[in-house]
């Protein structure tokens, strides 16, 4: 089936041109006479595009734009009109028209409007489709109350221009905090761009952050942008800060100090607006006292701290990373949909991820294509996790100083064992374990155990 348009007009000899000239065109038209009537269309079986006339009897064309913009903000709007003036295409572009069309009708301008219309309006479709697609790849993954807490800081931080300082270990998702600022900001339509100042080379750094003049050095070919020219009005993401040498860190804090900076072997001052995330694995204030870190840049991109915290303190989140990304990984590599067993879960669960989520994740990718049944077992986790266990006592609880501290730590980790054992079935864990029902019920919130489904 073609695309369906709705052409509205009360003049039936215009209905009747556009249909038949839009039929030909293998276009699927309906057509009504009033803005009423195509609200109600637009309502019941919203169209592909919309050739609307401005004068009409009753609700006039731009006051019909306006309402089925409310109701359709990405419908794509033509506009026809016998009494066209500069004012009315004006007023009605900035309603969100696409193009504006005058009578007496070129039906070849028409079919190439409509055209022009449709073919924008899928790129745009595709656009939506893209950064839906990229939101969900850089989503933060995890229910604990210290990513609850994260996804708190993310929100209040995100829509105020403060620049943000990301800390951090290696793997635990500061990139994903910085999108997920830049995602919520009132920047969002603008750019993100990113610079991992550990990867630069130090004679490139410069060139790379404010670009360079053709000929300003050996292999400079031609112009180009830099790094913070591309982040103009968006945001700029500085990863890693700490590996920048200190001559480069003098030139950063001069331009986030003035906005403004020249490219290598120029002399135009150019002006930019940028939002500032910085991230860094390192201590900067350790960094500043052994003389690698400007104090002054420390306390430039300090305005705002937020600490991602490494996995080993938030391990009740690793179970949903572990399924998230089996499904993830199942998806990309074509697979069986695979399920992970309570045993292979509880070594994952016991491991202390030097590596974070990104080591979580590598591995799960690895049990994922490397287990051949539809179930991942224990054995099937890869050695280093077996063998971290092997290692461990089976119960350390002898740093507690008070016997009841001790107990509650080991019920509670007992119970959550046994859960998992169980793949979450109270009823049965209660059972297995010679408690009442109620009284696990009472445990799992008195300890604060989450549950990954429904009881």
């Amino acid at each position: 089936m073609g695309k369906q348009i709705l052409v509205v007009d009360d003049e039936e000899r215009i209905r009747q041109s556009l249909t038949g000239v839009l039929k030909d065109e293998g276009y699927e038209v309906l057509e009504v006479r009033d803005g009423v009537q195509a609200l109600k269309q637009v309502e019941t079986d919203p169209p592909d595009l919309v050739l609307l006339d401005i004068w009409m009897p009753g609700m006039d064309g731009i006051e019909t734009l306006e309402r089925m913009k409310g109701q359709i903000p990405n419908l794509p709007i033509i506009m026809i009109s016998g009494h066209a003036n500069i004012e009315l295409a004006v007023k009605a572009t900035k309603l969100g028209a696409f193009d504006f069309i005058e009578k007496p009708l070129s039906l070849e301008k028409v079919l190439l409007t409509v055209n022009n219309a449709l073919v924008v309006s899928k790129l745009e479709q595709e656009n939506r489709a893209l950064r839906q697609e990229i939101q969900k790849k850089y989503e933060i993954v995890g229910n604990s109350s210290e990513i609850q807490q994260l996804k708190e800081q993310i929100k209040i931080v995100a829509p105020t221009n403060g620049w943000v300082l990301i800390t951090g270990e290696n793997g635990t998702g500061k990139e994903l905090v910085a999108r997920g600022i830049h995602r919520l900001s009132l920047r969002a339509e603008k750019s993100f761009v990113e610079v991992n100042c550990a990867a630069i080379p130090e004679e490139l750094i410069e060139s790379e952050l404010f670009g360079h003049e053709k000929g300003s050095f050996t292999g400079a070919l031609t112009k180009r942008r830099g790094k913070f020219d591309m982040a103009n009005e968006g945001t700029i993401f500085l990863d890693e800060i700490a590996d920048m040498s200190l001559k480069t860190q003098a030139k950063i804090l001069r331009i986030l100090q003035e906005q403004r900076f020249e490219r290598v072997g120029g002399a135009e001052m150019i002006f930019v607006d940028v939002r500032v995330i910085a991230a860094t694995n390192r201590g900067l204030k350790e960094e500043i006292q052994k003389g690698r870190f400007r104090e002054d840049l420390y306390y430039r991109l300090n305005v705002i701290p937020i600490a991602v915290p490494p996995l080993r303190e938030r391990k009740s989140d690793i179970s949903t990373l572990v399924n998230y990304f089996i499904f993830e990984f199942c998806l990309e590599n074509h697979k069986e949909m695979k399920k992970i067993s309570p045993a292979a879960m509880e070594l994952l669960m016991s491991y202390t991820w030097p590596g974070n989520v990104r080591e979580l994740k590598n591995i799960v990718e690895r049990m994922v294509i490397m287990t051949r049944g539809a179930m991942i077992e224990a054995k099937d986790v890869p050695d280093p996790v077996r063998e971290q266990r092997k290692a461990q006592p089976e119960f350390s609880f002898l740093e507690y100083p008070l016997l009841k501290d001790a107990r509650r730590e080991f019920e509670k980790k007992f119970i959550r064992k046994k859960l998992m054992e169980n793949e979450e079935n109270i009823s049965k864990t209660a059972e297995v374990i010679g408690i009442e029902r109620s009284n696990l019920h009472r445990k799992i919130k008195s300890y604060g155990i989450e549950m990954k489904k429904e009881s």
